[in-house]
């Protein structure tokens, strides 16, 4: 939807608000006109149910409001004496318009100085449930998301079975796009793989604005956004048309920012000519084919910390950094080791752009340019393939070729001005990653957010309760530099104390 209907619609809830209500704004000592002047009558409204004001501010956000609208529903009815659990479950059912029966119908009073507390436990109960629903959706959407690391990509960074705690403000909290979804789960419900959200209706893209912006060589969190499959490791059921906020979340390094050149030499990354320097914390590993004298030992192989790898009877493949691959070539069981590199000139059809006038690999790729909001390319037969996804897809425009023609919605295009910034991500796994080498750029509208703390690592392949927990990593830091600290112990002495001073507050407050 776009704004202008979207404000067609607003002034329709209006309508529909006062049509239902103005009654019982009058018996509540209001004028009938304040139910029809949006927000205002929000505000009176809170008066009249005696809930506060600011209230308000939760109607008008995205997922929040869903959550909200059946509490303003059955507090208005109570208001006006209709307490009993059927009148509760009607005006939840008829999605509110139980309120017209109680303004048309029904001969109510106002009840001015009605209690707010439950008349039960139960009450009690659900009320306070879907408080805490309310607020952990509220930091859920807007402020701090939970993630799982799923795969190897940014193995030594990040590992598979790490939990992290991932920014919103950052680089500033994205509004939730689709507007029908159930509260804190991704694509799916939990255990019943149905379908979380509806298509539409969907809000026009919005951020709220952040205090810093994506630096190069930074983790980020995003939204895949070539992702048609219907769950993240399901390639069978493809072809699923779904919303941006909806589709899988990824997490890469991001080497490359708006402006930048990026070239890719036998598995190293240059900017603007220059070969990156990754933070230290980041260890870039390569395939390696090593031939050896017999079997390496496991003993031996986690000293010179492999954690993927594979034994083909006279050789191994494995996983390794330039610095390991090093130290393992002196092993005097090692014969030879040599990196998995696809010269420069080999072309694989599954590496962006996808054409054969571009005969790159993984290995030795570009140099492309990486788009930034506001800069204008030139558009021909050449640059189409970078591009043609960003002008139809992520810039909704329609784009047509007719010989070397190029017509953007039925106009002669010879060059294109981008919308937004992109960015180029890709995983510290260089031989073990999808990422943006495959399918190309990442528009900021599908960034997530900034990955910021490590708060639990499970390791499955750990042998006992202890050893699966990876102690050293909880409550550590993402980014960074040196070795990560972790914070547990600080954190459970905070916690202690705050333990300590509720109880002598609490045994204070009973004494006084």
């Amino acid at each position: 939807m776009t704004m202008i209907q979207w404000f067609i619609f607003f002034l329709i809830i209006q309508v529909i608000h006062f049509l239902g209500t103005w009654k019982l704004y009058i018996k509540a000592g209001r004028k009938a006109w304040e139910a029809i002047v949006p927000v205002y009558n929000a505000i009176v409204l809170m008066k009249i149910i005696n809930r506060p004001k600011w209230w308000v501010i939760l109607l008008f956000i995205p997922i929040i409001n869903l959550l909200m609208f059946p509490v303003i529903w059955i507090e208005t009815i109570r208001s006006f004496g209709k307490n009993s659990r059927l009148d509760t479950v009607l005006v939840v059912l008829t999605l509110g318009f139980y309120i017209y029966v109680v303004n048309y119908v029904y001969d109510v009073t106002y009840v001015e100085d009605r209690s707010l507390k439950s008349r039960s436990e139960l009450g009690e109960w659900i009320s306070s449930i879907v408080f805490a629903i309310v607020a952990a959706t509220l930091v859920h959407t807007y402020i701090m998301q939970p993630y799982t690391i799923p795969t190897s990509s940014l193995e030594k960074s990040l590992l598979i079975g790490d939990f992290l705690f991932v920014s919103k403000f950052h680089y500033g909290a994205r509004v939730p796009m689709t507007v029908v979804a159930a509260p804190m789960v991704h694509d799916s419900l939990p255990l019943t793989k149905l379908r979380s959200y509806l298509k539409k209706p969907q809000l026009p893209y919005f951020r709220i604005p952040g205090f810093e912006k994506i630096k190069r060589n930074e983790i980020v969190v995003f939204n895949w956004p070539v992702d048609t499959v219907r769950f993240f490791f399901d390639k069978s059921n493809i072809h699923i048309d779904k919303p941006i906020d909806k589709k899988s979340n990824y997490v890469k390094r991001c080497v490359g920012i708006p402006g930048d050149s990026l070239e890719i030499k036998d598995g190293y990354i240059y900017i603007n000519g220059k070969q990156t320097v990754l933070p230290d914390r980041a260890k870039t590993q390569y395939l390696h084919k090593v031939v050896t004298n017999g079997q390496l030992s496991a003993t031996l192989l986690n000293r010179y910390n492999v954690t993927e790898g594979s034994f083909y009877g006279d050789y191994y493949m494995l996983n390794l950094t330039d610095e390991n691959a090093a130290k393992l070539k002196n092993n005097p069981l090692v014969k030879s080791i040599t990196k998995q590199i696809t010269p420069s000139g080999n072309y694989n059809k599954a590496v962006f752009p996808h054409s054969p006038l571009y005969p790159w690999s993984g290995d030795n790729f570009g140099p492309i340019y990486i788009p930034e909001a506001g800069k204008t390319v030139e558009l021909n037969s050449k640059s189409l393939p970078f591009y043609k996804r960003i002008i139809e897809v992520y810039e909704n425009n329609n784009l047509t070729v007719n010989g070397n023609e190029i017509f953007i919605n039925g106009k002669l295009a010879t060059t294109y001005t981008f919308k937004q910034d992109y960015y180029w991500m890709m995983g510290d796994n260089r031989h073990n990653s999808e990422d943006a080498r495959y399918w190309g750029y990442v528009p900021f509208d599908h960034v997530v957010g900034k990955p910021v703390f490590i708060w639990f690592s499970w390791d499955t392949n750990g042998q006992g309760i202890a050893n699966k927990i990876r102690w050293e990593r909880v409550f550590t830091t993402v980014h960074g530099s040196g070795k990560p600290v972790s914070y547990l112990y600080y954190f459970l002495g905070a916690l202690a104390l705050w333990f300590v001073y509720s109880f002598f507050r609490k045994r204070k407050k009973e004494e006084g």
